[in-house]
């Protein structure tokens, strides 16, 4: 057997090279790395993301829509019910225009949806002259108020205002004022004046038969300037200077159509005196009229 040389003996494996990077993995541990990374299907991201985008551009017009729905309604019932015409029936002592601002409290009865829901179940109470008003909605743009006025028997003179009382008596305003038709009543007898409270006079009942008298003169056209009562009851009527006897009042139904008539023909502004109709009944509808002397 041959012997081996030294050269053989001292033979040594080649060192391994280092890398003159650090940090760099040998490429099989590299591989290695990369293995448990999971693979990213860019196709299928994409196709999600349209996905999503496609959904959120629906929400985003729904969302759009809806609002705009909601502004298109708002701008409808603000002018489309906006209230232009107001119609008013049966009011003497307020204009339109009046009646008008006290029913229209706020801005928001300017609509006539807003002003038929707030008047549903309410009434318009405690206006002077003013017994109720109902609201009636003709259409979207058309409001009818029907004004029933309380019956104003006459006023007095207190403290230089005029207080208008009803047929119960109760003074419902008191203003400075003139009401066409409303006459003034004198003889009556009180110490004192409360608004909405009666007139404390000694017999309450004069009121109706107050009433009564000057709606009835109202009904004949032939509203008085003064209406006087004395101690007794007894009925004087103001015309001008003509003064008109009526008595206790128990024939005057008669006595007013018949003073109708007498001053139709005879004009009491160019008179002055006493018509005597104290007497005067059904039967004997005599009268004589005395003449103020001068």
């Amino acid at each position: 057997m041959a012997k081996k040389s030294s050269h053989d003996k001292l033979k040594l494996k080649p060192a391994k090279k280092k890398s003159g990077k650090t940090g760099v993995l040998p490429k099989r541990e590299t591989y290695e790395s990369y293995e448990n990374v999971e693979k990213v299907d860019f196709k299928k991201k994409r196709r999600e993301s349209d996905g999503l985008s496609f959904l959120k551009r629906i929400r985003l017009i729904a969302i759009a829509a809806a609002a705009a729905l909601l502004i298109g309604g708002a701008f409808f019932l603000y002018f489309g019910f906006r209230v232009t015409t107001v119609q008013v029936e049966g009011s003497t002592h307020y204009t339109a225009d009046e009646i008008r601002s006290m029913v229209m409290v706020n801005r928001f009865c300017e609509n006539s949806l807003y002003l038929k829901l707030y008047y549903k179940n309410r009434k318009v109470e405690n206006i002077p002259f003013v017994e109720q008003m109902d609201v009636y909605i003709r259409d979207r743009n058309t409001v009818k108020i029907i004004v029933y006025e309380k019956a104003i028997a006459g006023y007095v003179t207190y403290l230089e205002n005029r207080m208008y009382f009803d047929k119960d008596g109760i003074v419902v305003e008191s203003s400075k004022d003139v009401v066409p038709g409303v006459p003034e009543i004198t003889g009556l007898d009180f110490d004192h004046v409360i608004i909405h409270e009666p007139l404390p006079v000694e017999d309450p009942r004069i009121f109706k038969e107050i009433l009564s008298l000057t709606q009835l003169l109202n009904k004949k056209d032939l509203v008085a300037d003064k209406i006087y009562f004395d101690n007794m009851n007894n009925i004087t009527l103001y015309y001008g200077n003509v003064r008109v006897e009526l008595g206790n009042g128990e024939h005057l139904q008669e006595q007013i159509t018949h003073l109708k008539a007498i001053l139709e023909k005879a004009n009491p502004m160019h008179l002055s005196g006493k018509l005597h109709m104290e007497n005067f009944t059904a039967t004997d509808p005599r009268t004589t009229f005395e003449v103020d002397e001068k």
